[in-house]
Formats: C-alpha cells, structure tokens, sequence
C-alpha cells in the first residue's frame, strides 16, 4: 500500500444515502451512524446540472432528523444561490459546484460559511483544477468527483488523483485546512490511493450500504482492521 500523504485530519467517512433503502431511509441513515461513518452524504441532482433527479430538501430534513452526525449535501444543481436556504438548516456541510450557474461562486460560499456550515467546492472530472484555485481559501473542503457526476455505480476514474495530489500541495504550501474529499467509485482499493494521496473525506455508497456488516466496511474504508 502507497504510505498516506500529510494528512491535517482524520479520515472521514461519508456514506452516500443515494445507496439506501428509501423505504427504511431512516433506518438506513441511524445503521450507517451506529456503524460508526462521520458524516451522511446527501446528493440532490435536479435533472439540469446532471443528467438525473434524485431528491431535495424533504430528504435532507429527514436524514438530518434521523441522525445526530453532521449532513454533508452535495448541490448539484443550476442556481445553488436560489435553492440554497432550503438546504441550511438540514446541513453540516453545503457543497456547490464550481461550473454551476449562480451570480458569484465567492458569495454563495460565503452564504453557507454566515449560516454556520462548513462550505464546500466540487468540480466535475473534466474540469481543470485552475478553476476551483480561486475559492481555495474560502472553502472548508473540496470535493473531487472521481466518477462523472449524476448516476451511481460508474467505475472509479485513477486520472483525478492528480486533481487531489494537486489540491494536497496547495493546503501545505498556504497553510490551508480544508478538507479534500472524494466521491465515486470508492472501495477499500481506491480508498487507500485515496487517502495516499492526500484525501481525508470518503464518500462511498454500496461499499457502505451494500455489505452485510457495515461496520466492518467503514473500517476498511479507513485502512483499519
């Protein structure tokens, strides 16, 4: 196994609950906490931005009822600035896309920061990293998508580790201290690259939701035995 970069945090787990039984979606959100993840990650796609619908803020309050870890929303939508209130008050973390369509990315991070979360910055696979080096110190985590965003089950993508090795060496040279998180594909294999390379956020779905004993996986996510 590659030996982990500098990490500045505790790696996280964040089971994603696009990989739950909505029919027991509390249930589904308590066993993942009781099993020990960090934070519950939630994805609201809108059918604009990606090229799917999944769910909205009904959702989010629900999980956020269910558990007492923080809620890690992942907006990917267009106009995250308009839609935005309607995801705070359910939310640790907001997370917002770099190539989404809103008046100014440095203004709805600094919405989520005055509401009291943590704010986060994503970019699709094909974007460049140069796009998110702006807002590097406004942010509280990156999130670097490792699959093409809208759809669960792709296959990792080993090319956006250079996005994470890249955003590991701007946190030390300035001294930053967001987190950088990863979300598609994750298993114990791509964890671990994951975590070498300087990530300290894992969202993983069916590596989570999937298995027998998700405590167990959480464990493995995070390189224990």
């Amino acid at each position: 196994m590659t030996e982990p970069a500098y990490l500045p945090h505790q790696v996280f787990i964040a089971p994603s609950v696009l990989a739950a039984d909505f029919a027991r979606i509390g249930e589904e959100c308590r066993s993942v906490e009781a099993a020990g993840a960090d934070w519950l990650h939630l994805d609201v796609m809108d059918g604009h931005f990606v090229d799917n619908i999944s769910f909205g803020p009904a959702i989010c309050e629900a999980a956020a009822k269910a558990v007492e870890i923080p809620c890690d929303i992942h907006l990917m939508i267009e106009r995250p600035d308009h839609f935005l209130n309607r995801f705070l008050p359910h939310a640790g973390n907001v997370t917002i896309h770099v190539e989404a369509e809103q008046q100014s990315v440095a203004a709805t991070l600094r919405t989520i920061r005055e509401a009291g979360c943590s704010a986060g910055l994503s970019l699709r696979p094909g974007t460049p990293f140069d796009a998110v080096q702006p807002f590097l110190d406004q942010i509280d985590l990156l999130l670097v998508m490792t699959v093409e965003p809208g759809f669960g089950g792709q296959a990792f993508m080993p090319e956006m580790l250079e996005k994470v090795r890249a955003a590991a060496t701007a946190r030390a040279e300035h001294g930053w201290r967001y987190r950088i998180e990863v979300d598609g594909g994750i298993d114990t294999q791509e964890a671990a690259v994951c975590i070498g390379a300087g990530a300290d956020v894992l969202v993983a779905g069916t590596a989570v939701f999937g298995k027998p004993d998700r405590a167990a996986a959480i464990r493995l996510l995070r390189g224990e035995r």
